[in-house]
């Protein structure tokens, strides 16, 4: 059994440590020897037991937010058990602790704030990053997740609310990929808020001004990676939830000085490669064949794309056949060659206008949605806008006209922002849809058969990165290795023995999903040399020895 040492004298201190507390499970000895006598009842519980009662009280609830804040108290007070409780009910958990409640929980943060996590950088303290650092309650970090708040799932800017993604990323860090909870880290940098709901609220706890932006935003960014270079030189630095100004710019700047991605461009790119490369070896028809089409053409939008873009290159197009095959369309219609104001990485997406001029149904020249699917074709539609309902039945139904299985995946979080429900799209394509979303959605029976629909979120991804990240000791992450967590996703479709299967496996199964994921990047990450070189044994070893359970560990 592995020991855990304490510096904490016991008692009080001791039960107030999350990842030491045991709570009813102390046994008579440990109470004896660390000073618990009296401060809890006298029948010691199992781990098993103490779980049955948490989810009969966690079922007893009358919210899904009270549910979300009854997890946050279990995990600030006792982490063996709360994550024995996620484990044992996965696919009834990860949409509480992490989309869509984790959404709600954002907005409502600091109504709901009980106890601190991790760590609050604020801009006024720019100058004591190092010293806020030292102050991490654990000893070791070696996966840190931050986020600036301002573009929170299709939220919006929720300034230091945003703190819940970091917390509920890191905790299926640990649910789903089996990531050791001592070792993560959850960092929000409040530089602000825009949102006047939030700075004329009285109860909002984050700084109470309005974001700071430019070169003070990011000397404040640089400031805090150089003080985490320093503190922490390889850990596994994940951005999360920046808007799209500071995503792309951040990562470029960064990726290649520390071990660092965004999984808002990278990981929603690789699990949304990963569900398409199931649904095309299903149709047997490769994602080449295809014509894309995205409603969204900010950073995650992008992201997607120029990975499909690399996959048809793989698969024989050149750069410019693949890029011909990818419509990317915003708020003002099919991003093209003539338009003025795009951002760098949405200028090596656009069509030639000559080309698609004629297109438009519009005064203004604007090529809508439904232009583009008339005209081209596609057989993928994409949305990644965070708009409600933009996938119309008249998009969806002109979209079935044009390809007998349209493969249909409004991605956009959390479940109110969703382009199309599975329901209706299902209804406007005669039941032929393969259909993934970004929240989860109960199956739909259409014409008496039942569609399992595919949750393609991107906790089938960064857990099982961070897992083979840290498990293969590598000093980057490179793009390759995204792709081979999409490919090792695709082989693990129950489509593809069953075509009335869904698309993904179920959450149910997210574990062994996150191991198969860590093994394909840590492989790559070898065969890209940003890791010890190690054979296949080897690495099967150290995820091995990598992987957390939830167990009670002797404390001495």
């Amino acid at each position: 059994m592995k020991e855990i040492s304490t510096k904490h004298p016991g008692g009080v201190a001791l039960l107030a440590e999350p990842i030491l507390n045991k709570g009813t499970a102390f046994s008579v000895e440990e109470r004896e020897k660390y000073g618990l006598l009296g401060l809890l009842p006298p029948h010691v519980e199992t781990l098993p037991e103490q779980t049955d009662r948490a989810y009969e009280a966690l079922k007893a609830k009358d919210t899904d937010l009270e549910r979300h804040i009854y997890l946050r108290a279990l995990q600030d007070t006792n982490e063996v058990l709360f994550y024995n409780l996620v484990i044992s009910h996965v696919a009834e958990m990860m949409p509480l602790i992490y989309t869509p409640v984790v959404g709600e929980a954002c907005e409502k943060f600091s109504e709901i704030y009980r106890r601190p996590r991790g760590l609050f950088i604020s801009y006024p303290q720019r100058d004591e990053i190092d010293r806020i650092l030292d102050n991490a309650m654990n000893e070791t970090v070696k996966a840190i997740v931050v986020t600036d708040g301002e573009r929170i799932l299709g939220l919006g800017d929720q300034g230091t609310g945003g703190m819940g993604i970091p917390i509920g990323k890191l905790a299926l860090y640990t649910a789903a990929g089996g990531v050791d909870p001592s070792v993560t880290l959850p960092i929000i940098l409040d530089v602000g808020t825009n949102n006047e709901e939030r700075l004329k609220d009285p109860l909002y706890i984050g700084w109470r001004e309005k974001r700071i932006s430019g070169d003070d935003y990011f000397e404040f960014v640089d400031r805090f990676v150089q003080a985490v270079k320093r503190k922490w030189p390889n850990v596994l630095l994940q951005f999360e939830d920046f808007a799209q100004a500071h995503a792309e710019p951040l990562l470029a700047k960064y990726r290649d000085e520390l071990c660092t991605y965004n999984d808002d461009i990278q990981g929603t790119a690789a699990v949304a490669a990963g569900t398409l490369l199931a649904a095309c070896k299903m149709l047997g028809k490769p994602l080449s064949a295809h014509h894309i089409a995205f409603l969204g053409a900010g950073s995650a939008g992008a992201g997607i794309a120029e990975q499909l873009i690399r996959i048809m290159k793989d698969e024989g197009l050149t750069d410019a056949e693949a890029r011909e095959r990818i419509y990317m369309v915003d708020r003002y219609g099919l991003l093209h060659s003539e338009m003025d104001g795009l951002m760098a990485f949405q200028e090596r997406l656009v069509q030639d206008h000559a080309s698609v001029a004629s297109w438009s149904s519009s005064s203004d020249g604007s090529v809508s949605l439904l232009d583009v699917v008339k005209n081209g074709m596609p057989g993928i539609l994409i949305g990644v806008s965070g708009q409600h309902g933009l996938f119309s039945e008249q998009v969806v139904r002109e979209m079935a006209k044009n390809t007998e299985r349209p493969i249909i995946f409004p991605l956009s979080n959390p479940t109110s922002k969703a382009e199309a429900v599975p329901a209706d799209i299902l209804e406007w394509t005669d039941g032929k849809a393969l259909i993934g979303t970004g929240s989860p959605f109960a199956p739909v029976t259409y014409k008496g058969q039942v569609h399992h629909i595919a949750q393609s979120n991107n906790t089938y991804i960064f857990p099982g990165v961070g897992l083979g990240v840290l498990a293969s000791e590598a000093t980057r992450v490179t793009d390759n290795m995204f792709m081979a967590s999409s490919q090792a996703l695709a082989d693990l479709s129950p489509a593809l023995k069953d075509p009335a299967a869904p698309l993904l496996p179920p959450v149910s199964d997210i574990r062994a999903v996150s191991r198969a994921v860590a093994f394909a990047v840590a492989r790559q990450a070898v065969a890209d040399k940003v890791a010890p070189d190690r054979s296949d044994e080897e690495l099967e070893r150290c995820i091995d020895a990598a992987v957390w359970t939830p167990v009670y560990n002797k404390l001495t």
